[in-house]
C-alpha cells in the first residue's frame, strides 16, 4: 500500500502531548485529523548558533502552552473563532538527531545542518503538496532558510518581520547561522532580493546594509513604520495582490518591552497594534504558502512572548490570504 503524506511525516515527530508543553497548538476539544486540516504546525525546539541570549529552543513549548492554557481562540477584534476559519493540525516537535551529544562543536554543527537540510525541506514540501499551509515554530531563525528554500519554486514574495536583516555572508566563522539565512537564500538564487520585504529592521552593519541595497531588498525600517505606516500599508496592499507569499516572523520585530526573553531584543521596535495593521493590509487575494515564527524564548517562567507569538499567529491565520483553496 502506498504511503500517505501523514505516514511519511508522522515518524519524524514527537507528538505534541509528549513534548515539553504536553499540549498541541490551542488544544481545542474538537480534534482535527491531518487529512481534514488545511494548516499544519510543527516545532523545531533547537538553537545552536545563538550568539547572545539563549532560550529560543523553548519557543514551541511557550507557544503551545500559552495557546492551550491562556489564549482563547476567539478573536474579539475580528468577531470570529480561528477554528471557524482554518482547521489546524499539530504534528509535534521534530525528532532531533543524536549528534546533539557530539563533543566537538564544529562536528556537531556540520552534522546538525546536514540533518536539517535533509529533513526540513522534506517536511515543508510534503505539507505544501497536500495543499496545506506549513507553520514552523522555532527555534532560531536559521531554520527559515530550509523552509523558504522548499517553497522557492512557487516564487513567493517573502515578507520578513525582524529587528535584524539576517543577511551576513557569515558570522563568527559560521556560514549558515541565525544572522545569515537571507543572504544565502539570495546568493544561491532561491529568492531574488527584489522579492524580499523586510519590515521593522533597526539593527545592521554597514556591509550587511550594502548587501541589502545592492540586491534591491525592499526595506521598511522601524522608524518608517512608526512615522509613515500608511506608506507601508498601501505598498503591501498593492504588491501582494494575487501573489503567493511566505511570511517569516522573528518575534524580536516587536519593541523590547514586549519581548524581554528573546535572545537579541532591540529598542525602537514595533508594537502589536502596528503589526496587526500591517497583517491586515496584505491583499486578501494573496495566498500564504508558508509561515514561520522564530526566536520566541522563555526565561524564569515568563511566558509573555509565547502569548504574543500565539496572538500574532491567530491574527495571521484569520486573514483571507491564509485560506488554502479560496
Amino acid at each position: 500500500m502506498e504511503k500517505t503524506t501523514f505516514d511519511i511525516l508522522q515518524p519524524l515527530f514527537i507528538i505534541p502531548e509528549k513534548t515539553k508543553a504536553g499540549y498541541s497548538f490551542a488544544d481545542t476539544p474538537l480534534k482535527i485529523s491531518f487529512n481534514e486540516s488545511n494548516v499544519v504546525f510543527y516545532g523545531v525546539p533547537l538553537e545552536f548558533s545563538t550568539s547572545f541570549g539563549k532560550g529560543a529552543s523553548r519557543g514551541p513549548e511557550a507557544i503551545r502552552l500559552t495557546s492551550a492554557l491562556q489564549v482563547e481562540t476567539f478573536l474579539l477584534d475580528e468577531n470570529i473563532d480561528i477554528y471557524d476559519r482554518v482547521k489546524i493540525y499539530d504534528l509535534g516537535d521534530i525528532i532531533l538527531p543524536s549528534v546533539l551529544s557530539e563533543k566537538n562543536k564544529n562536528d556537531m554543527n556540520s552534522r546538525l545542518l546536514a540533518f536539517l537540510d535533509k529533513t526540513l525541506p522534506k517536511i515543508t514540501s510534503s505539507i505544501c503538496s497536500s495543499n496545506k499551509v506549513p507553520v514552523m515554530m522555532g527555534g532560531e531563525h536559521t531554520f527559515s532558510y530550509y523552509t523558504i528554500k522548499a517553497v522557492a519554486k512557487d516564487q513567493p514574495l517573502l515578507i520578513h518581520f525582524d529587528a535584524h536583516r539576517d543577511m551576513k555572508p557569515e558570522y563568527l566563522g559560521m556560514k549558515l547561522c541565525h544572522t545569515t539565512p537571507f543572504y544565502h537564500l539570495m546568493n544561491e538564487g532561491h529568492i531574488p532580493g527584489g522579492d524580499i520585504i523586510q519590515i521593522g529592521i533597526r539593527q545592521t552593519d554597514e556591509a550587511e546594509n550594502k548587501i541589502a541595497k545592492d540586491n534591491e531588498v525592499i526595506t521598511f525600517d522601524a522608524w518608517l513604520v512608526h512615522n509613515k505606516i500608511e506608506r507601508l500599508l498601501k505598498f503591501l496592499k498593492e504588491v501582494t495582490r494575487g501573489r503567493k507569499i511566505y511570511m517569516s516572523f522573528d518575534i524580536d520585530v516587536y519593541d523590547l518591552p514586549f519581548v524581554s526573553c528573546t535572545g537579541t531584543p532591540e529598542p525602537f521596535g514595533l508594537n502589536p497594534f502596528e503589526v496587526v495593521q500591517i497583517l491586515k493590509s496584505i491583499s486578501p487575494s494573496a495566498r500564504l504558502v508558508g509561515l514561520d515564527i522564530t526566536e520566541v524564548a522563555v526565561k524564569n517562567d515568563d511566558y509573555r512572548e509565547g502569548t504574543l507569538a500565539t496572538q500574532t499567529l491567530l491574527r495571521i491565520l484569520s486573514r483571507d490570504y491564509a485560506m488554502p483553496n479560496f
